[in-house]
């Protein structure tokens, strides 16, 4: 594998890079390398979506476990569905909450710090003695689910927005795939394991502690093996100059006050609530339907989760693909028949009366929504590209919420009531995109694009603006930037010049 020289005219973590990358977008990448675990993009890569693997694994670790623990603490479905709720609803906070962190601190040290968090509250889990007790410890661990944030403005940083719809979803997709791996490692493998030794109680009660060991040692090691972004840690590039400091709040306001960061929100909270609220409800739907075991349950739901290994990236593949033939334009089409195909699906998984149709529905279902997911990431780099993150983490709370509202419907109305509430809603939602309208790019049905965004899509001329502009140093501070060529006693009095 050949490098790419990074500069020499920069203070920069690294000589060369192992990916090419695009000098006037922060030395992005250009292009993924799936094999490679090179620092700084590739490792950032695959650090992101293990870390959301791993936190989502851990979130919901308890799901394909809650009939079991609904048999032995006696109680009923609507506070097992209040528990669900709960597991969702701190996400949310977190989510507005980290975006702007990312912007002013990265995400390594966030994913790392929030994957440490909520592995102690999961290794709590065999304390549980009542609804209360359930539904405040999910809440807990439900925190770490805001890693989502982390992983897609992280990508966001080390990738040009040319590929970030691909690269975002790549690392959402695996991350999401912890919800079903979970499904199938908790509810068929350790917790049959456990019971051979033990009572189903005493099952139950132990097994979440190996997930819990698990995240807060990879939590540990991301931090120490990773980088912020491409020139180095955002600690290190605000000491020698190469970042100014970022405000939160300011942020935070920014990327609140878009239009378009509450379209995609209500619009995320149609595909990523689905995906939520089904891990939480699946395996115990297909228990009481068809009248399966816990194991068997929980194998079948799991096949959701599992659809995020594929579906999710092609949902941002596609949408690259279409932007560079179509613009913003065709990332909005592909957005809109995703979501009205994603309601119907409901409608029609929710009237399957046999046991394999309901599960061929169900993949199908389960791959468009994941599919949703990664093409409305596809969008989020281009809403305000310096508060990227903040916008991220709008949109990924709205995820939460829907699982929240959704999680109520479930809760207060008849199983198939909630399944055409939940529909309805989806289909709705897309017709949403109509009113996308951001700024130098095409809407749905009006508006053209820029000239520089046809000349970035088509690559037949410079570039548009970056994904997440970093000011340079101001000239007037610094001085022009002396070569390393030049002699030892100039440069050295450069640095001191950067680092006072």
């Amino acid at each position: 594998m050949s490098s790419v020289p990074s500069g020499s005219a920069e203070i920069k973590k690294y000589d060369t890079y192992y990916v090419n990358v695009d000098p006037d977008q922060d030395d992005k990448a250009t292009e993924i390398k799936l094999l490679s675990f090179k620092r700084p993009h590739m490792r950032a890569f695959h650090c992101s979506w293990m870390g959301f693997f791993t936190a989502f694994f851990i979130w919901f670790a308890i799901a394909p476990l809650l009939p079991e623990i609904k048999d032995t603490l006696k109680i009923s479905k609507q506070q097992i569905w209040t528990s669900n709720i709960c597991s969702v609803a701190g996400t949310v906070f977190m989510r507005f909450i980290n975006g702007p962190m990312c912007d002013k601190y990265g995400a390594r040290i966030l994913m790392g710090v929030l994957l440490m968090a909520c592995s102690i509250p999961c290794a709590c889990t065999g304390l549980i003695n009542s609804a209360a007790s359930l539904a405040g410890l999910r809440f807990f661990i439900g925190l770490g689910g805001s890693t989502f944030v982390c992983c897609q403005f992280w990508t966001s940083r080390m990738f040009t927005k040319e590929v970030a719809g691909t690269a975002n979803a790549l690392v959402g997709g695996w991350g999401n795939l912890g919800g079903g791996v979970t499904q199938i490692v908790m509810g068929t493998v350790l917790f049959p394991l456990f019971k051979l030794g033990m009572s189903a109680e005493q099952a139950w009660r132990t097994v979440c502690l190996v997930p819990a060991a698990v995240g807060f040692c990879l939590g540990f090691l991301i931090i120490r093996i990773s980088d912020d972004a491409p020139k180095g840690n955002y600690k290190d590039m605000k000491m020698n100059g190469t970042m100014p400091e970022v405000s939160a709040a300011a942020s935070f306001r920014s990327g609140a006050a878009n239009i378009n960061t509450w379209i995609l929100f209500v619009q995320y909270a149609c595909c990523f609530g689905v995906e939520l609220t089904m891990n939480n409800a699946a395996a115990s739907y297909f228990k009481s339907k068809f009248e399966l075991t816990t194991e068997s349950a929980a194998a079948i739901a799991s096949i959701f989760g599992w659809m995020n290994l594929f579906a999710r990236g092609v949902g941002g593949f596609v949408s690259d693909k279409l932007n560079s033939k179509m613009g913003m334009r065709g990332r909005l089409i592909w957005q809109t028949g995703l979501l009205v195909i994603e309601g119907i699906l409901v409608f029609i998984f929710s009237n399957s009366n046999s046991l394999p149709l309901a599960i061929f529905i169900m993949v199908l279902f389960s791959t468009i929504v994941q599919s949703a997911e990664g093409s409305t990431y596809g969008i989020v780099p281009y809403v305000n590209p310096p508060v990227t993150g903040s916008i991220a983490g709008v949109v990924g709370a709205g995820g939460n919420l829907g699982a929240v509202g959704f999680g109520l419907g479930f809760r207060q109305l008849e199983t198939k009531q909630a399944f055409y509430l939940m529909g309805g809603t989806i289909i709705a939602s897309g017709v949403f995109t109509l009113f996308v309208n951001i700024k130098g790019h095409a809407g749905l049905f009006s508006g053209q694009d820029s000239e520089e965004v046809i000349a970035a899509y088509k690559k037949t001329g410079a570039p548009a603006a970056q994904t997440l502009q970093v000011p340079e140093p101001d000239a007037e501070a610094f001085g022009k930037v002396p070569d390393k060529t030049n002699s030892e006693a100039e440069y050295d009095e450069f640095l001191d010049v950067v680092k006072k």
